[in-house]
């Protein structure tokens, strides 16, 4: 495409790009050159937005963060409907079927990345740490409801379910699990917190 043709929405198209690459060709895949191709769009147009591929990477990743925001609000909507182990299952799917593992990888891939990461997000793995922010504030409210045993620590049942989620969805067979075990992961996941109280 000739750079002179207007690109609407630069940053979206350039990010949607850079999730059909991670999840069809993984980390080593997403390159510069990847996501301006993918995008359709000539190379120069990702480093006048930014200012270096890392940058591009790091935006990209707290992009997807924020994308999270709406899912955290329906879990928490849902808190006192369905059954807790059904809602949660819900959310994690969503979460790990997005391209939530694809970034945990890129991340651990790449060096620079993390480094610049590092600047704003001090602690953990964004999409993950915030995903365990999502359930541990919906755990917190299905506890006040008295569907949570009160005793319950909801930040450590919070880490549970996401390490436990991820690595059930990060299986290497290429196979994503179905909705019955993903819902009887969680499920054993909060009858084994609840049997320890």
């Amino acid at each position: 495409m000739p750079t002179g043709v207007a690109l609407r929405d630069v940053r979206r198209q350039l990010f949607e790009a850079a999730d059909r690459i991670l999840l069809r060709d993984g980390p080593s895949g997403l390159t510069s050159r990847a996501v301006t191709t993918e995008a359709g769009c000539a190379k120069g147009v990702l480093h006048r937005h930014f200012d270096d591929f890392d940058a591009f990477l790091a935006d990209y990743v707290l992009d997807r963060v924020e994308q999270l925001a709406p899912e955290a609000v329906a879990l928490r909507e849902a808190a006192g409907t369905g059954t807790v182990a059904g809602n949660l299952a819900t959310a994690l799917t969503a979460v790990f079927e997005s391209v939530a593992v694809a970034i945990v990888a890129l991340i651990t891939f790449r060096d620079g990345l993390r480094a610049r990461l590092r600047r704003t997000w001090p602690a953990g793995v964004p999409v993950l740490t915030e995903a365990a922010q999502m359930i541990a504030g919906y755990l917190a409210a299905e506890r006040e409801l008295g569907r949570v045993p009160a005793g319950a620590e909801v930040e450590v049942l919070a880490a549970m379910l996401i390490g436990t989620g991820h690595l059930l969805f990060a299986d290497r067979t290429g196979e994503r699990p179905g909705p019955e075990q993903v819902h009887r992961m969680v499920a054993s996941v909060l009858s084994q917190a609840s049997s320890s109280y």
